[in-house]
């Protein structure tokens, strides 16, 4: 891209002023894990916001600023003056993820979002190319798509808002200790112990009771059935009957299956 710029561009008097479109950049929306971390965050890709403006031969940058240096950035006039990211400790911005501006077409797909400082290699390296490093502290910073064309910048979109990345804690600043409770909470977690206590125990001896009243009523109806299965009616024993008054003949006693006779006295 940057030889055919070179070679087919043609030449301008005077630089044309960039258009400046209505979109504002800003994190994704989207739930997604790690939206923002120490040295990262995730922006939302733009769609259909370079649609008018934008040649097959033009790129999309994006630069990121301090926010309170975001004033002070100019557009740089050629690819070749694109402030660098190794110059954003001094600089206080640059400018990376150079795209070929039909990925940012309405009916281009393509990822929904745009991981900002994800590269490690560049930093690593020591790469002079625009690279996609790690945000070295946690800002603000803020952020704007810029189209370049052969001939220098030719749309750009409005700063977003201030980005604040996350702080690591220090191991050292951690208390180890938990942090002590105000007397009203102590009181209130007490006296919330006790009566769950006291409730506990009320719902135990009632199923205790419960249990107990079922066990004793099985057994008196056991031994109820047991007595009323087995119990047989009692039967006095027979007593010896006496002798009848009378005698045939006299002296031998007459059975009572004997007809009755003459009755002599002794």
């Amino acid at each position: 891209r940057l030889e055919r710029c070179r070679t087919g561009g043609s030449p301008h008097s005077l630089p044309t002023p960039p258009a400046r479109l209505p979109y504002v950049p800003r994190v994704s929306p989207r739930a997604l894990l790690g939206k923002v971390t120490a040295t990262t965050f995730a922006l939302e890709r733009p769609r259909c916001v370079f649609d008018g403006h934008a040649d097959a031969s033009d790129a999309v940058w994006l630069a990121v600023s301090f926010a309170n240096a975001s004033a002070a950035f100019r557009n740089p006039p050629s690819r070749a003056d694109v402030p660098p990211y190794k110059q954003l400790p001094t600089a206080r911005s640059y400018m990376t993820l150079e795209t070929p501006a039909a990925e940012y077409s309405c009916p281009a797909p393509g990822l929904p979002v745009l991981r900002v400082g994800s590269d490690t290699a560049c930093r690593d390296q020591g790469r002079q190319d625009p690279c996609n490093g790690p945000l070295p502290s946690p800002g603000p910073y803020r952020v704007k798509f810029l189209l370049m064309g052969c001939g220098g910048p030719k749309a750009e979109t409005r700063w977003s808002e201030p980005i604040l990345l996350r702080t690591a804690v220090s191991p050292s600043t951690i208390d180890p200790a938990p942090p002590r409770r105000g007397s009203a909470v102590v009181v209130i977690a007490s006296l919330l112990a006790s009566l769950g206590a006291v409730l506990a125990t009320a719902v135990l001896g009632a199923l205790g009771a419960k249990v107990w009243g079922s066990l004793c009523h099985r057994e008196l109806g056991t031994d109820a059935s047991i007595r009323r299965s087995y119990r047989t009616h009692h039967i006095p024993p027979a007593l010896p009957q006496p002798p009848r008054c009378g005698c045939s003949p006299p002296g031998q006693c007459r059975s009572a299956s004997q007809p009755p006779g003459p009755c002599h006295r002794v």
